[in-house]
């Protein structure tokens, strides 16, 4: 096939890579506002707080999101012009944020107004935080996605979804958003005990044997791009992948946090592919599934969800309930990342529908019915939200 505009591309994406190092802390930027700023700059990308949600929430989940991406951590220097102070920050993958150096002021002091640097550096030791679930409560008290009033501080987030505040999820991933590399839950699976004439099987002692669970969704696509393996066509590691170098590149923009020019780079490979492979080659749907999970690291849920769920249906249609239930998967988590109750309510219809529909046949999502049930259950809180403000 042809080389897909890669001279093209590498020209434009040499065009907008920043001359900076990879090490260069992320610039962030949260304008004077009032306490109430709901806008921010992280590395001249728009971020805008949900309504109800403090600036620095917004923030840290994307600083999170790229460090999730870039499979280390990144740092950032947050320019408050709130508190007039200058924040170096620290964010690893599994969403606990560090100062990296004591906050220093922006701007000299007004004669008439004395501004205290934030409360982390006020002689403490150096702080350390954690991305939090915030618990779903029974009754008309504050759910998940909600936050308290604004504080006007750069400080910990408070804990969302319901997850417990011990730093990690259930799935022993990030907690906040489920983050898109997580550690695989075991299923328990008995040795088979061989008949010694001893009696039944189940008056034994036997000895579970811990069965991993595969990475699917976007846990599986995050590991592809943090791989060091070469990549190979879907289905055989013997034959190189025909969209290798292209992949690549979008791959290393990912890992470096431009996920802009990730984004366009993944887009353009995907229009000029389908053109000459077919919109659904294997290698084709692989790169859509990379598409969807840049927009989830950039913030975009909602069309994160739309690409997973058109993958879905796709691979439904083919007969591939694996790489179905896969991205049933990245859809779920990029659902869970909407913030506004009634979208969210609107796409979790769609969503639990299809699942209802891929789970009554047989494969992977008839086997994981827990996953299916936890959604019901956050289409039950959402419907209970959408009802309190609709007063």
């Amino acid at each position: 096939m042809s080389r897909l505009g890669c001279d093209k591309q590498r020209d434009r994406e040499g065009a907008e890579r920043s001359p900076a190092p990879a090490v260069t802390p992320i610039d962030v930027r949260v304008p004077e506002a009032g306490p109430g700023a709901r806008s921010a700059s992280v590395d001249g990308s728009l971020v805008v707080a949900a309504p109800g949600e403090e600036i620095q929430n917004a923030v840290l989940d994307r600083l999170h999101r790229l460090a999730l991406a870039a499979g280390r951590p990144v740092l950032a220097t947050i320019h408050d012009e709130r508190v007039g102070y200058s924040v170096p920050l620290r964010v690893d993958p599994d969403g606990s944020s560090h100062l990296a150096a004591e906050p220093v002021p922006t701007a000299p002091e007004k004669p008439a107004v004395r501004r205290d640097p934030p409360t982390v550096a006020a002689g403490e030791s150096v702080p350390t935080f954690t991305l939090r679930a915030l618990p779903e409560p029974a009754g008309g008290a504050a759910a998940p996605g909600t936050v308290a009033p604004p504080t006007g501080v750069f400080g910990p987030p408070p804990r969302m979804d319901g997850a417990p505040a011990t730093g990690t999820s259930e799935g022993g991933g990030p907690v906040g958003n489920r983050g898109p590399v997580a550690v695989p839950k075991p299923t328990l699976t008995p040795e088979p005990v061989a008949d010694l004439g001893l009696g039944h099987a189940a008056d034994l002692d036997l000895k579970p044997v811990l069965t991993p669970t595969p990475a699917r969704g976007f846990d599986a696509v995050a590991e592809a791009v943090l791989g060091d393996e070469p990549l190979t066509a879907p289905g055989d590691a013997t034959a190189p992948s025909l969209l290798a170098e292209p992949t690549a590149r979008i791959n290393e923009a990912v890992k470096e946090g431009r996920t802009a020019v990730a984004s366009q780079l993944a887009e353009q490979t995907v229009t000029e592919a389908s053109k000459t492979l077919g919109a659904e080659h294997p290698e084709v749907l692989r790169l859509r599934e990379l598409t969807a999970y840049i927009a989830y690291l950039s913030g975009e849920p909602d069309q994160a969800f739309r690409l997973s769920l058109d993958l879905v249906r796709i691979h439904r249609h083919a007969g591939d309930a694996e790489a179905a239930y896969g991205n049933v998967q990245s859809a779920a988590t990029a659902w869970r990342a909407v913030r506004d109750p009634a979208r969210g309510l609107e796409l979790g219809n769609e969503l639990v529908g299809l699942w209802d529909e891929i789970a009554a046949e047989e494969g992977p999502a008839a086997e994981d019915t827990e996953e299916l049930e936890s959604a019901r259950t956050r289409m039950g809180r959402l419907t209970d939200r959408v009802r309190a403000q609709a007063g």
